[in-house]
């Protein structure tokens, strides 16, 4: 290590002291630090250590960057894929639910509930999965638009079955299932597509585990 490298491990250390000849030095040798890559010594300043814990989370990005390939397989051990994705996949069909039910209740189609979806799923998969693999990302956004779709269908048939004077129950078991594409098609707008971007882009963006400076420093 360099000294350059050795004095931002002394800038964090309860032991570090400023000498008025030789500048950073460590207060128990008195010296400049000499060590290799660990100091034997070295003791995280509290104060130090609480402005890392309120220090920005690092991204999936900014983790595999920053970290050696075995401190990345320890991270990977903690990954939980199939119950990130089931954990999506159940908030996902919720958030569809009650998209359906509000959009059947006010006869409006309220896309920015797809925006909660979104959020909703990658906040999920974050949580329950602790992923930084790129499968977590394109999880999320997958299962997030999908769960779109779906409260929109179901919305749909909720204006049929007041329409037909059915109800809604009714509606689920008589509906042509064949029929479900093109009716998204014909009720398609726009901002349903964008409103879609989005919640995939959440899905994606949120789904990564997140580490803040204190807890990446840990793991170097």
């Amino acid at each position: 290590m360099t000294l350059s490298e050795q004095l931002l491990f002394c800038k964090k250390c309860h032991n570090r002291r400023m000498d008025m000849s030789q500048g950073l030095v460590c207060s128990l040798t008195g010296s400049k630090p000499d060590f290799e890559e660990t100091c034997p010594t070295f003791h995280l300043d509290e104060r130090v250590q609480e402005e890392m814990k309120e220090s920005p989370a690092y991204n999936a990005t900014e983790i595999t960057a920053s970290l050696s390939s075995d401190k990345l397989q320890l991270l990977r051990v903690e990954q939980n894929l199939p119950l990130a994705i089931t954990g999506g996949i159940l908030v996902g069909l919720v958030g569809a639910v009650l998209w359906a039910m509000i959009t059947v209740a006010t006869g409006w189609q309220i896309g920015y509930m797809a925006l909660a979806i979104g959020a909703g799923v990658g906040y999920t998969i974050r949580y329950l999965g602790q992923g930084i693999d790129q499968v977590f990302g394109i999880s999320g956004a997958i299962i997030a638009v999908l769960a779109c779709i779906i409260g929109n269908f179901l919305g749909v048939l909720g204006y049929i079955s007041d329409s037909e004077g059915l109800s809604y129950f009714d509606t689920l078991l008589l509906f042509d299932y064949s029929y479900t594409f093109q009716v998204l098609a014909e009720t398609a707008h726009f901002m349903d597509l964008v409103f879609y971007g989005i919640a995939g882009y959440e899905g994606y963006k949120f789904a990564f585990r997140q580490l803040n400076q204190a807890q990446l420093a840990a793991l170097k």
